[in-house]
């Protein structure tokens, strides 16, 4: 990947990766203090410890920063290139020692996700990509799904969402349901072809998206919101009301086959 205009980028995002190991190797899932944010969402000590690290290995002057765990600085709207980050997407499987978690680093140039980075402790999952440059997990390069139909296809939901039972209206559906946490996770395994098709049926925010859609756009695969619309990122408001992503050949197949409108009003997560 030396030879991407993103080189540096992806040099940063690999330091920041390499600063999250070192991190995470401080802390035992499943076994750490948790506190609750405004709307029950849970953070720990690692969140704020990744947090840190991640904000010195990456930020460089006059660029912008959004970050699910730093109060947003809204100077990063007058800003062509922003990092937006999560430092511990899937905190709830983190508190729970369930390996669904990970470390997700986007990086996002004129409003579109170019370069990402995400590594799971719990798998030792490290995946590293840009649009000009392709996706390699654990080194080796990688590609999304080659499926041409969603019949058989592996299909990764959220499992707060299964839990809700938003997902009954699939049951009879032709391809197959995975519950799984971190919706950054999910988007990485879909970049690398571990998984064919990845949707959510509430809002996002940015922070949870960025990095992993950039993976799959560096992959080659599809990333679009309910409407069919393309991604932007670096908006006012970071919630997005959700998002698709997939192999290729699956875009136009799935969106036919979603409900519309595929969000719900709730901005559950």
């Amino acid at each position: 990947m030396t030879s991407s205009r993103y080189a540096d980028i992806l040099q940063r995002i690999q330091a920041g990766l390499d600063a999250a190991r070192a991190v995470f190797a401080r802390f035992k899932p499943g076994a750490i203090e948790t506190e609750y944010k405004a709307g029950h969402d849970p953070v720990t000590e690692a969140d704020r410890a990744l947090d840190a690290v991640l904000r010195q290995n990456l930020l460089r002057a006059g660029e912008g920063w959004l970050s699910e765990e730093t109060a947003d600085d809204l100077s990063r709207l007058e800003k062509e290139r922003v990092w937006i980050v999560d430092p511990l997407d899937g905190t709830r499987e983190f508190v729970q020692g369930l390996p669904e978690f990970c470390v997700s680093i986007g990086f996002v140039e004129n409003g579109k996700p170019v370069a990402g980075g995400i590594y799971n402790p719990a798998t030792n999952q490290s995946f590293l990509g840009a649009i000009d440059a392709g996706v390699l997990l654990n080194g080796k390069p990688a590609a999304p799904s080659p499926r041409t139909s969603l019949a058989g296809a592996l299909v990764l939901a959220s499992r707060s969402e299964v839990k809700r039972g938003e997902w009954k209206q699939f049951e009879s559906a032709s391809f197959r349901i995975q519950a799984m946490g971190s919706v950054a996770y999910k988007l990485a395994l879909v970049s690398a072809g571990l998984a064919d098709v990845t949707f959510t049926l509430v809002p996002k925010h940015e922070w949870d998206v960025a990095a992993g859609a950039a993976l799959v756009l560096s992959a080659g695969g599809f990333v679009c919101q309910p409407d069919a619309s393309e991604l932007r990122c670096n908006e006012q408001n970071p919630l997005l009301p959700g998002l698709l992503a997939g192999g290729p050949r699956l875009r136009d197949e799935l969106l036919a086959t979603i409900p519309h409108p595929l969000v719900a009003k709730s901005g559950q997560r």
